[in-house]
């Protein structure tokens, strides 16, 4: 019985030793650099998407209030071809991890300019399938993942709300073609929509607010 008490500390003092040396290993994640950020993006994407991320092109999109885990992963996806671009590679290529964090989060500081639809009869059915789907061709509503204002989820789904809907044409039209192919659940879901239905979605997507 005499050695129970002494094990029994050192067993504690071991364990106690391991949890310490576990909390100082564990590597510090260092918070994004707004200014840099800002000093980067002016650098490198200020000519296409705009000062502030709101980009005037429609071609090219609005990057302003978008979440930056979101941003985080296209960046890298362009740079890896996982996202197939030639001219976002490039531009991704310059970029560090920390360049793109801090870029992402900078933009994400950012308020959005809201945007306009244009069709009254192709919002209506954009509404429709925005809000309900296409229940015959098994087609989720767009709000259950992009929220019904089109805000997004943080990390997840990225914010639509004010798009520029040329922008979200080209897209869902590279999803459902193939050409975009870094998200299965978007080309599942684009390879059941028609011309009109994604001209009418993304047409509603631009006036959401």
């Amino acid at each position: 019985m005499k050695l129970i008490a002494p094990l029994f500390i050192a067993a504690v003092v071991a364990a106690t030793s391991v949890s310490a040396f576990a909390a100082e290993a564990k590597p510090t994640v260092a918070k994004p650099d707004l200014a840099k950020g800002e000093a980067s993006y002016g650098a490198v994407c200020a000519a296409c998407h705009g000062v502030d991320g709101n980009s005037g092109t429609p071609a090219y999109p609005k990057l302003s209030q978008q979440h930056p885990e979101y941003l985080v992963k296209q960046l890298q996806e362009f740079k890896s071809d996982k996202r197939s671009n030639a001219i976002m590679k490039g531009f991704a290529s310059m970029l560090s991890d920390d360049d793109m964090k801090n870029i992402s989060y900078w933009l994400a500081t950012k308020k959005a300019k809201p945007g306009t639809a244009k069709d009254k009869e192709l919002v209506t059915l954009g509404e429709r399938i925005y809000r309900g789907g296409i229940a015959d061709r098994q087609v989720a509503a767009c709000a259950g993942c992009h929220s019904p204002n089109g805000a997004g989820i943080p990390a997840q789904y990225p914010r639509l709300s004010g798009q520029h809907a040329d922008y979200a044409v080209a897209q869902l039209t590279a999803f459902r073609d193939g050409v975009r192919k870094n998200s299965l659940q978007m080309t599942q879901i684009a390879a059941k929509m028609n011309d009109r239905e994604i001209k009418a979605v993304a047409d509603y997507v631009a006036g959401l607010r």
